[in-house]
């Protein structure tokens, strides 16, 4: 179930009005507004009309939605990266990057209050750790959290955990920014790779031999891959970097030497796959881009089976 239709859900069960009239109100609302805002802000602005205030509410990792701005969750972590230090405007800060997860989604959760990120330094925030999350900012498909946030280590037991990413099986057309995409589609465009270095320690980008971290380094050279999908409803630029573009059928050598790779580039053109990744916008095309975490071969046996079902 996607995100919509989760909060459709809720909404109804708040408010005793049925799914289908909340959809009505949903789409009635939309057209009032021209277009301007997606399903889901229309959903939570037909729940405040109800008298329904997510606000105050603890919601499933699952139930969140980009847009909202007070955003209650409890989480387990399961993954925690390295605080990074950044200089913007003139201005120093910390950023931390964690993962948390209940036992029917996942979420990628940003921490930008000094105060909340020395809860990691100080390891009382480390995988394992329990926390309960108030006032977050949902963005791009991501929990943010400032100063205006609240993060506190929650004594809540939480096993099953879903550690692995959550895509919603959609259809491009239907795609939005910060949403996990899952669809079969063929490639209609392929573009030449482009290559940058790393550094084989922490795996950030070097420029001229330098890493910012570990000084002067003996770089490794990674690949980007920009290709176009479609699935039968719209068309959609995408990006593939490193192992990914291997699973569209290239070895190594075709990746790095481009006369292989255009011997080797008409043989996947026209290929269909299974997509998933991450909807991103591009500031610089002012467009969507398709970030693609995962490439899988059409399994013919299952798509008769599901065929079969319907």
């Amino acid at each position: 179930m996607d995100n919509y239709n989760q909060l459709v859900e809720r909404i109804s069960s708040a408010s005793g009005v049925s799914k289908e009239e909340i959809d009505r109100k949903v789409e009635a609302k939309r057209a009032k507004l021209s277009g301007l805002v997606s399903k889901e802000g229309a959903a939570q602005i037909v729940a405040a009309e109800l008298g329904i205030n997510f606000e105050k509410e603890r919601m499933k990792i699952s139930e969140l939605v980009v847009g909202m701005k007070k955003a209650n969750v409890v989480g387990k972590v399961i993954s925690v990266s390295p605080v990074r230090s950044y200089s913007k405007n003139g201005k120093e800060g910390k950023v931390a990057n964690l993962v948390i997860a209940d036992e029917a989604s996942n979420i990628k959760t940003v921490l930008w209050d000094t105060n909340h990120i020395s809860l990691i330094e100080n390891e009382k925030i480390k995988e394992g750790t329990v926390i309960e999350v108030s006032n977050g900012q949902i963005r791009n498909g991501e929990l943010h959290l400032g100063s205006f946030s609240d993060v506190k280590i929650s004594s809540e037991k939480i096993e099953n955990v879903k550690s692995d990413k959550v895509f919603s099986a959609t259809k491009i057309k239907d795609a939005k920014v910060g949403q996990g995409l899952k669809t079969r589609g063929v490639i209609v465009q392929i573009y030449e790779p482009r290559y940058f270095e790393v550094c084989p320690e922490c795996g950030k980008k070097v420029l001229d031999g330098e890493c910012k971290v570990h000084g002067a380094v003996q770089p490794k050279r990674r690949a980007l891959m920009n290709i176009v999908i479609d699935d039968g409803t719209d068309s959609l630029r995408a990006v593939l970097f490193g192992e990914q573009i291997y699973l569209l059928g290239l070895n190594e050598e075709e990746v790095f030497n481009v006369d292989k790779f255009l011997e080797k580039k008409l043989d996947i053109l026209g290929e269909e796959m299974i997509f998933s990744g991450s909807i991103r916008s591009n500031a610089l095309y002012n467009t969507n881009e398709f970030n693609i975490e995962k490439v899988e071969k059409v399994d013919v046996n299952a798509l008769l089976k599901e065929l079969e079902g319907k």
